[in-house]
Order: C-alpha cells, then structure tokens, then sequence
C-alpha cells in the first residue's frame, strides 16, 4: 500500500539551539551530553529516532549516540563512506530527505538497530573545514517530507555538533591534517602565473576557534552582521580606490565584480537565515563558508568555480571581521618579501598585501581562471596552485621555493638546490633590466618596418600611462567599468566625465573605445542576465546593447560628448552578421543628428573580430566600416570550440596551429585590400613568440597591457619581418600539426629576442 508524505512540524529553531546548548554545558560526561542531545533533537524535530554518528581514525562512521533504536548498537555499529544511506551522505556531504527510506537505492537494512518500522529519514553532514566528520539522522514510523527550513535548522544543529565533537576529542583534528612535516620536500600542483621565487613562508590565515555559537538574541547577532558588512564594504572600496594598479585596468575590473558580490542577496539570505535560527553572526556566517566550500568541491563550471572562490574569500574576511580577529595583511609582524601560503586567495586579498612584497603564492585550490590568478598573472607573482593540504604541510617561516612556470613547490629546500634557484633568480632579474631598457626604443624591425604599439586600458586611473612616449595611442578601451562598478546603471553624465578624462590625458592620440561588454561572466548589480549553460556564447555584449537599444544610445552620447568635437573611434564587440554591425551603425547615426556640442573632428567606425561567422563574409563586411581589431580570447575558444577557461581542454589547441595563421592572413589580407587597418588586442599579443607570427601574418598594429611593451619592443628590433613572412608562408603550406617548436628554430637561427 502506497504512503502519502506529510510535512513535518518542528518546535521553534531558537529555542532547540537554546535547550542544545544547556546541554552541552550543564552536563560533564560526554556520552551523556549525547544521549541527552538526540533526545532533544528528536522531540524537536517531532520523530521517534535521532542517531549522531562520527568519523573514526579508520574512516569508519560509527554510532556514537542514539534514541528509538537499539541502545546496544551504540560503538558497535559502523558503515564504511559511501555505504547505506548514512555512508552516502558522508560520501557526497550533500543531505538527504526521504518519506520512504526503504525506496532508496542506497538503503542498507542493519538488523542490530532495529529500525524495521521507521519510514521517513532526514540526514545532514556534520562538516568541519570542507571535511566530513560524521552525520546526523533523525527518523520517523509516519512517511514525512521535512521542509526547506527545517533541513537548515538540522544543518545548524550539525554544525553545533561539529564544534562538541572537536572540544570533547570525539574527533582529533590533526589526524585529520598531514601532521607534522619537517623534512625537504618537493610538491607539484597546477602553474597559475609563472616565475621563480624563493623566500620564507607566510600563512594567510590562521585557524579561528569559534567558541560561542547559540545566541540569546537573532536581533543583536543581526545588527553585529551588519555593522561588520559595512566595515568590509568600507575596506574593499578603498581597496577598489587606492589599490594604485596603474594600466592594469582588468585587474580594477575585477575588484570592482568582487566588490558587487557583497550585495549577493543569496549568500546575505542564508546567513541572515542562519541567524533567525538562533546561531551567532560568527556561526552563521561559518555555517555558509562551509556550505561554499563544499559547493566548490562539486563545482564543474570555471565561472561557477570562480565565483565559489570569490564568495568564500568575502565570507572569510566576514568572519574574521566579526570575530574580531586580525589577519592576512593586518598582521604587524610582516617580512619585507615572504611566500604567501593559503587555501585560497581573493583579489581583495592579494591586493591588499601590497605586490611588492610578495614574491610568489602557493594555493590549495584555484584555477587558471580565477581572478585571483589573473591579476598575479598581471603583478609578475609567480603562482602555483592545487597543491593539496599545503597549508597543514608548510610552517611559518619555512623556506620556500616557487616555480610558477613549471607548476612545482620546494618546502624546505636543501642548499644546494636554494643556491641554484638563487643562480636562476639573479639571471632572470638581470634579463628583465635589459628588456626594461629596450622600452624606450623605437618599434621599428631590422628591415624598417614601423610597428605600432598601442595600450590596452579599462579604468580612468589607467590614462597617465597613454602619454608615455613609447605607446601610440589606445588599440581598446573598455568600457564596462562604470556599468560594473555602480549599483545603478551609469547616467550619461557620469559615462561622459570617464569618457572625458581618457581625452584629456591622451592629448590627441588615438583612442579606440569598445562599447560595454557586460553579461556572460561579467554581470552588474542591477541589470542581471538569466542564468545561462554557456554564458560566452549567450547574451552578452552588442547583442544586449542591440535588445536594449537605450543602454547603447546612452553610451554613444556620452562619448559624442566627451569627444566634444575631437576624433572619436568606436569597436563593437561580439558581432557575428553584418546585419549586427549596420544595426549598431544605424544607432550610432541616430544619436549623432541629437548632440548639440560639436561634431567629432574624425568619426571611425569598427568591430572586434571575435566570431567566426564573420570570416566567411569578410571582404563585403569591410566594405562598411573603417577599422577591425582582432579579439583572440574569444575568436580562439570559438575557433577550437574549447573553452579558454576550463582547465581540462583550454591545453588541447595551440594558438601557433596553421589553420590559425591561415586564418590570421586571410584576415589582414580582406582588410589590406579594402584598404583598412586591422589591428591586434587579445592576449596573444602579449607573447613575444606568439607576437612574431602575429606580424609574419600581416598585423602591423599591437594593443596590449603596459606590462607587455618592453619585451615586445625587444623581439621587434631584432626580427627581420620580410624574412618571418616567407618562412610563414612555407611553413603553412608544408605543415599540419604546431608551428611553435618551427618558430622557435626561426627565433634562435636569426637571434630574434623572444
């Protein structure tokens, strides 16, 4: 016979964690307190059974405590992880919540508890540090579904349980970690920034003890979350604001996404849930960092996995914030230059220590495409990640060793290889002075030909640097920063102040503006996109602008405005048809017969060439506009069909294939012949080798981050173009396979700097 489900009733959260807590301190014996817990938990939760089981040293989950089953099963009965339904909870640290126990695929009958006639079964991890310690389980004879609430009422009833198994020694906390190292030891994890480095050891965060967590008042515990959220609010915009990152504007980008994440009503819901509940400000926001971490761990998504991260790090200063607790760069016993050793970074972080002094990090989790990673990439900080548990394997102080190119991690190294790392280090120093000095040299090649050498920019504070001499101008100017900066959509006014200072500062060199590209991965505060399966290829860019022709009217305005009669240049991202391009044009034309300030000197009209389609129709294309400007990122990615942002298949393709240099020639050949510019703004420019093929394809015109200047004017004045050219030619007529072991020959053969 079939069994309706009934929801269950629980008594009030408040009060369970109030009654739970005078348990746990009015009673010594630590079984007791157990058996005094579950039945508790059970009378809360209105169920005949409530079972508590924790981890053993042999990874078993035993029975530790226990109402309505059989008392005698109590340190005799075990299940292996993964075993039972009790084991799977423990395998998948996800919960369980089932009217009918037995229908579970997983179900395991164990005849020594007793538990024939109970149906429903609710059961939740008990979670300390990402780790599964053991479980809690509450059943019942009538078949009931617990709601929403009440399973995250059990969840902070598991996280109380968590801390009593830690203050009684039910669960050893170093047994859980690696225990002490002491011996040299060498450690290979994934390269996130390359470089070498070698200096002492600093934890980023020490362990917080948190030794209240049932409060006596959800009133008080919320005006303490809210005080510490201002105070965090506070430092990361002075962070955003004097972080001084000069031309490196994705970098302030992304500290301006970071900063939207803490008005993330999600994550602000739980933790305000959690505190309705009858936990501390601190407990709560512990209960949501744990429930993160473990979604991280699941997380399959680059973008999902770097948000995880993003999240995690703002819960954790949160809590350290609320704790009262100084850490990370507040600490006053820091060395002038130190390895920074942490589970995980955020940018707020990294930012925050100054990039002076850090000289290389080493990461328990990450990937390639984490912020954090993008601006230590940026910084020069050589960055090696996924080196498991190095935070219970490193000391502070500890001698390190980080080879961020070759993805290796030396703890405690022995002289003889610390001496060779120093030979490499002071080699390395040596070769990058020389570069330094190569900066203020023309960019002109040993057969003559002039290169221009334009900046990549993002942010207001980026400008100083376009009036320095060795650039020509601005080959992309992104636009997005105001639309992800502000908690409402920019006004014209604001947009044509930005706008307004990057004329200023450029003084009449050429600047090419990019109009916004937000959604995707790049999503505001106020305007946010539906949740998409492959968000690179969705709503994103000009086809938002094109669906909401007002965002873009606007944004034309304010650049008509701020060129106030100077020439203006303007680059549409992520065309893919020609129709695209002509409806954008046309919304271009529409605002410019309303401005009453004076016309541009000079109007140039352009797209960024990142969508395949477009290659096919290349030639009629150009034929209506006055400039291209190829945006590699994403043209590749789309090319290969592999997304640049996943680790499993990002290495699959190399960008030096011959269908990629075929495909470069093609591109400035349509444009020479339509006679217009064709320019070169993705991060494959940034590569010196990569940047010679680059020009032995046709491209003449460069943009890239300051950074990139000074070795790209090295490899220019000692490269022979005519001579690159013919041997790319041959070379894409004989080969199938990378051309990249074939250019580097070239590069030696002809002593081209790369």
């Amino acid at each position: 016979m079939s069994m309706k489900p009934v929801h269950n009733q629980t008594s009030s959260p408040l009060l369970l964690l109030r009654e739970i807590r005078d348990v746990m301190s009015g009673i010594k014996s630590v079984q007791q307190k157990l058996n005094k817990l579950v039945s508790r938990i059970a009378k809360g939760f209105n169920c005949e059974v409530c079972s508590i089981y924790f981890l053993t040293p042999g990874q078993m989950l035993e029975l530790h405590a226990n109402i309505g089953l059989n008392k005698n099963a109590v340190h005799s009965a075990r299940l292996s992880i993964g075993q039972g339904l009790v084991g799977e909870i423990a395998a998948s640290a996800l919960s369980l919540n089932l009217a009918d126990a037995s229908s579970h695929p997983q179900f395991l009958h164990l005849p020594e508890t007793g538990e024939d006639e109970y149906h429903s079964f609710a059961g939740v991890p008990i979670l300390s540090a990402q780790r599964v310690i053991g479980v809690l389980v509450v059943q019942s004879k009538t078949p009931k579904i617990f709601s929403e609430d009440e399973m995250e009422v059990l969840a902070t009833v598991a996280m109380v349980l968590a801390e009593l198994a830690f203050s009684e020694h039910l669960i050893d906390k170093h047994a859980l970690a690696l225990g002490q190292h002491t011996q040299s030891s060498a450690y290979a994890g994934q390269p996130l920034s390359a470089g070498l480095a070698k200096a002492h050891a600093i934890l980023h965060r020490p362990s917080l003890e948190i030794t209240k967590l049932v409060s006596e008042s959800p009133a008080e515990e919320e005006a303490r979350l809210n005080h510490a959220l201002g105070v965090l609010h506070e430092h990361v915009d002075h962070l955003v604001e004097d972080a001084g990152l000069t031309g490196q504007g994705e970098a302030l980008e992304i500290m301006e996404v970071y900063r939207l994440f803490l008005q993330d009503k999600g994550w602000l819901e739980g933790i305000r849930q959690a505190i309705n509940s009858g936990l501390t400000a601190e407990a709560a926001v512990k209960k949501v960092l744990e429930e993160l971490r473990v979604g991280l761990g699941r997380a399959q998504n680059p973008h999902v996995r770097q948000r995880i991260e993003d999240m995690e790090d703002l819960s954790t200063r949160l809590l350290y914030q609320l704790a009262g607790v100084q850490t990370g760069a507040a600490r006053t016993d820091l060395p002038e230059k130190f390895i920074l050793v942490a589970r995980l970074l955020g940018p707020a972080d990294l930012l925050e220590y100054g990039h002076e002094r850090i000289k290389g990090m080493v990461l328990e989790g990450g990937s390639s495409a984490s912020h954090t990673a993008i601006i230590a990439r940026m910084l020069d900080i050589p960055v090696v990640a996924g080196v498991k548990d190095i935070t219970s394997i490193v000391h502070e102080g500890d001698l390190l060793v980080v080879d961020g190119t070759n993805g290796e991690v030396y703890v405690r190294p022995s002289g003889e290889v610390a001496q060779e790392i120093d030979a490499h280090i002071a080699k390395r120093e040596q070769q990058d002075a020389a570069l330094e000095a190569m900066r203020a040299l023309p960019p002109i090649s040993k057969d003559g030909v002039r290169i221009s050498i334009n900046l990549n920019i993002g942010l207001h504070l980026d400008t100083q640097e376009i009036g320095s001499e060795d650039v020509d101008g601005v080959g992309l100017y992104r636009t997005e920063f105001p639309y992800l900066a502000d908690r409402a959509f920019p006004s014209v006014e604001k947009q044509i102040k930005i706008y307004g200072e990057v004329f200023r500062q450029a003084k009449g060199k050429p600047i090419i503006f990019r109009t916004f590209d937000i959604g995707g991965d790049k999503q505001t505060a106020y305007f946010r996109t539906y949740e998409e399966e492959n968000p690179a290829l969705g709503w994103r860019a000009i086809r938002i602008g094109l669906d909401q022709p007002v965002l873009l009217r606007q944004q034309f305005r304010a650049l008509l405005e701020a060129a106030n009669g100077e020439a203006l240049s303007i680059m549409f991202p992520m065309v893919a048809s020609r129709s695209e391009y002509e409806a954008c044009r046309a919304l271009f034309e529409r605002e410019l017969e309303t401005i009453n300030t004076p016309i541009p000197s000079k109007i140039r009209l352009g797209m960024m060439l990142e969508v395949p389609s477009l290659l096919f129709d290349l030639p009629r294309l150009l034929q209506d506009m006055d400039f291209i400007s190829i945006g590699s990122n994403d043209l590749l990615q789309f090319f290969f069909a592999a997304d640049r942002g996943n680790e499993h298949v990002a290495s699959r393709y190399d960008c030096l294939q011959p269908s990629v240099m075929r495909m470069f020639k093609h591109i400035t050949r349509c444009a020479a012949e339509a006679n217009i510019p064709a320019g070169f703004c993705g991060d494959m420019a940034t590569k010196p080798l990569e940047a010679m093929a680059l020009f032995a394809c046709g491209f003449r015109n460069l943009s890239v981050p300051p950074r990139a200047i000074a070795p790209l004017k090295a490899m220019i004045a000692s490269l022979d173009i005519t001579k690159a050219s013919e041997y790319m030619e041959m070379l894409c007529q004989n080969n199938d396979g990378s051309l990249r072991k074939h250019l580097k020959a070239f590069a030696h053969d002809h002593r081209v700097v790369i």
